[in-house]
């Protein structure tokens, strides 16, 4: 069975579609995209030029809801978006509403959920979790089976090693009290998170800041120190070498 393509999208010069790919209306993909087998881009999509998606992905998939959630109805949202030049891997769910930079690779089985935005250059490792209403930027580095709980921002360049778990809800499911409390976790430009490492609710962790890993952060984490243990403290500055304006980049 050949690829199935609604009358009214529009496919770029150049681009090449897998077998049982499905293409509902009104997508738009730019020219020289690779489109593997299997997958499904939803209504309204929108994907840039020399794109690669993977086999099985899921572009622009709408949110569920429950038969039970407290959580309201709300309308569709918007259409997911996808710049130039990125890299979607096998089995990867984007939902809609995700805006998604140039240059961004995300790999086999992560799942970014609705109104996320992903900054320009930015890797989502293999099972990354982003959750809704989040903001990544640009050159970050999420690596594999990291999750990042919704209402999370992260600046540019931060790294999050494998294995990071984060949280935004301090009463743990219980109580209505919670839904007035909700909040991710703020990562400044250049944070890096160590492989383990956990980061309860609204946490800032600051500029250059350092978690090191298995280490359990309760309160706000100073920019530019090392931090670690058990409840997390300060233990010494990052050594200048590793400043984020040292390394010579050019963004």
């Amino acid at each position: 069975m050949e690829a199935h393509v609604d009358s009214s999208a529009r496919v770029g010069e150049g681009t090449s579609l897998g077998r049982f790919t499905v293409i509902e209306k009104n997508v738009v993909i730019g020219c020289n995209c690779k489109i593997g087998h299997g997958v499904v881009l939803h209504e309204g999509t929108r994907i840039g030029d020399d794109v690669r998606i993977d086999d099985h992905a899921v572009i622009g998939k709408q949110p569920m809801r429950a038969s039970i959630s407290i959580l309201k109805e709300r309308p569709p949202v918007a259409p997911a978006t996808i710049g130039d030049r990125v890299l979607v891997g096998t089995g990867v769910v984007l939902y809609a509403g995700c805006e998604i930079g140039p240059r961004v690779l995300i790999a086999d089985l992560a799942t970014v959920r609705e109104d996320v935005t992903i900054g320009e250059g930015t890797i989502v490792g293999r099972g990354v979790s982003i959750e809704n209403q989040c903001s990544i930027g640009r050159f970050c580095k999420l690596e594999t089976e990291s999750y990042i709980t919704a209402y999370s921002k992260l600046g540019d360049r931060v790294f999050v090693a494998p294995g990071v778990l984060t949280s935004n809800d301090n009463y743990v499911g219980r109580t209505e009290e919670r839904f007035k409390h909700f909040k991710g976790v703020t990562v400044e430009r250049g944070g890096r998170l160590g492989v383990g490492s956990v980061i309860l609710p609204g946490i800032t962790i600051g500029a250059d800041t350092l978690i090191a890993a298995g280490s359990v952060v309760t309160t706000d984490a100073p920019s530019g120190q090392i931090v670690l243990g058990t409840p997390a403290k300060a233990w010494r500055p990052v050594p200048e070498e590793q400043l984020l304006d040292n390394q010579g980049w050019k963004e």
